[in-house]
C-alpha cells in the first residue's frame, strides 16, 4: 500500500512541474509581449528573447521525443527557463526604448 502512494505521489509531482514548466513559458511569452506593446523592448531584443524562447521549446520537444525526461534535461531546461527569465528583466529595464 505504501507503495501505491509513493508512487502516485511521485506521478502528480512529475505533472505538476510539467503544468508549472508551461505556466512559466505562457508568463514569459506575456512579459515579452507587454514590453513590446509597452516599447521597452527594442525589434533586436524582441528577437533575441524570442530565439531564446524557440530554442527551450525545441529542448522541451527533443526531451520528450523517448518518452522519458531525464533528470538532466529536466535541470538544463529549467536552467535555461530561469536564465530566459532574467534576460526578459534586464532587457526590459535597460532603459532602451523601442523607435
Amino acid at each position: 500500500m505504501k507503495r501505491v502512494k509513493l508512487f502516485v505521489a511521485c506521478i502528480l509531482v512529475i505533472s505538476m512541474s510539467a503544468t508549472a514548466q508551461e505556466a512559466r513559458t505562457k508568463i514569459q511569452q506575456k512579459r515579452i509581449e507587454q514590453g513590446v506593446r509597452s516599447g521597452e523592448l527594442t525589434h533586436h531584443e524582441t528577437r533575441q528573447l524570442e530565439r531564446q524562447q524557440e530554442k527551450i521549446r525545441r529542448e522541451k520537444i527533443r526531451a520528450h521525443a523517448d518518452g522519458r525526461v531525464t533528470g538532466h534535461e529536466r535541470r538544463k531546461i529549467r536552467r535555461d527557463t530561469r536564465r530566459a527569465n532574467r534576460n526578459i528583466a534586464s532587457k526590459k529595464h535597460n532603459l532602451r526604448e523601442r523607435s
